[in-house]
């Protein structure tokens, strides 16, 4: 009992609070990057440019726990071209997605790197004449 019981001491006494203090460290550096993000979207102005969608995405994110199972994350994406010629990716709600087609025009509206919306040009669909 003596060498074995030293040894476990030993580890949960030196090594767990090392991996505890890293993945600590992981958490804070994770939260500290979207809190940069956040603010320096907060200091960009709201602009609103009139844009065609080009694209669109879906990213599909599984993960998988004992205890909980499989829990599966999807993000998706929106790619715009604006006047200028550039184009800009946002990351959108399921919804918001389901609305946007490729091809379609109107005004996005964004701040920063933060999509605010997406307002559509209606688009007029004229009834083939037939001949009479």
């Amino acid at each position: 009992m003596g060498f074995e019981s030293f040894w476990m001491f030993d580890f949960f006494g030196t090594v767990f609070p090392v991996v505890f203090v890293v993945i600590l460290g992981i958490i804070a550096i994770s939260i500290g990057k979207e809190a940069l993000q956040w603010g320096k979207n907060k200091k960009q102005p709201v602009l609103t440019v009139q844009s065609r969608i080009t694209g669109r995405r879906i990213s599909v994110q599984q993960q998988t726990n004992q205890s909980e199972g499989n829990h599966t994350r999807t993000m998706y994406y929106v790619t715009f071209e604006v006047e200028s010629g550039d184009r800009l990716e946002f990351k959108v709600a399921g919804t918001e997605y389901g609305l946007c087609s490729e091809g379609d025009e109107g005004r996005l509206t964004f701040q920063g790197t933060r999509y605010i919306g997406f307002e559509r040009l209606a688009k007029v669909y004229a009834e083939p004449v037939h001949g009479s």
